[in-house]
Formats: structure tokens, C-alpha cells, sequence
């Protein structure tokens, strides 16, 4: 178990990784160079569902989805393995900090709007407005999983593409 130093330190660098999600500003405009991968999604404004399923593989399916700018969606997250694994959204850089903290402290437990962990044989849920075009990653950041390639990317296109 980390000593309270310890502690205060995990949990500052995982806020600081989670904290970009909503953006900074309402127009998507970012003064730092930051990221927005969206927002919490609204239940009641949900467009569509996609259903993503987990392998011990250490594979997504589908491992790419499209969607619209503006776009709420309502994943289902299935886990088909017998490991736990889990879908977690953010940028490559993100993403890659926080897989590197879960691997030196496998035992954290956490829970974001973000993300879900699915024990096996279960489902999860994450909804999420896309707020922004470009690229949002998900992961797997249990540990080791990452590093054998459980991503994926999500494409959110202008909202009359596609």
C-alpha cells in the first residue's frame, strides 16, 4: 500500500490526466494546447448505442468507431475474457501516463466518467458527447494490456461528414 506522500501524488498526477476532459473553454478553444476529448454524456440525449467487446486477446471490438461532432453516445462494454479489462477515453499522451501509473500500482482502484473496468463475463457502460472533432484513443489500462495493444480510436468527424 503507497504511504500517504505517495498517495497525494498518485492522486494528483490521475486528476491532472483526467482533467482535461471537458475542455477549457465553451468554443473548444485551448490556450495550453490541451486536448478535448468531450464531455459526460446525458442519458436522455443519446443518439446511438455501440456495443464494444473485450478479449483476453487484448483486443476491442470494433477497435474504431465514427462519429459526429455533437454525437452522444452510449457504449456497451463487454468483457468476454476471463481477466478483468477495461475502455478508458483520453488522448495517446494521457492515456500512456496513466497505463504507466496503473503498472507501478496495479492494485489502484479507480472510477471516472470516462472509463469503466469490467470483471469477466460483464458489462459496463460509458456515456459520452463528443464535443470536438478529431481523434479520441481508448484503452485498456490495466496492466501490461496497454502495452499489448489494447486500443482504439474513435474518429469524431465534422457533424455533416459522414
Amino acid at each position: 500500500m503507497p504511504t500517504s506522500p505517495q498517495m497525494l501524488w498518485l492522486l494528483t498526477a490521475f486528476i491532472s490526466c483526467v482533467s482535461w476532459a471537458g475542455g477549457h473553454h465553451a468554443d473548444g478553444h485551448h490556450h495550453d494546447g490541451a486536448v478535448s476529448i468531450g464531455e459526460v454524456g446525458k442519458a436522455d440525449q443519446v443518439n446511438r448505442t455501440v456495443v464494444v467487446t473485450m478479449t483476453d486477446a487484448m483486443r476491442y471490438t470494433p477497435s474504431t468507431v465514427q462519429v459526429r461532432k455533437g454525437e452522444t453516445l452510449e457504449f456497451i462494454v463487454r468483457n468476454t475474457g476471463k481477466v478483468k479489462h477495461e475502455m478508458v477515453l483520453g488522448t495517446t499522451s494521457d492515456l500512456k501516463a496513466h497505463a504507466a501509473m496503473m503498472k507501478q500500482h496495479p492494485s489502484m482502484e479507480h472510477s471516472d466518467d470516462n472509463m469503466v473496468s469490467v470483471e469477466p463475463g460483464q458489462e459496463g457502460h460509458i456515456l459520452w458527447h463528443f464535443s470536438h472533432t478529431g481523434k479520441v484513443q481508448f484503452a485498456c489500462l490495466q496492466p501490461g494490456h496497454f502495452e499489448a495493444g489494447m486500443k482504439g480510436v474513435i474518429q469524431v468527424k465534422p457533424a455533416k461528414a459522414m
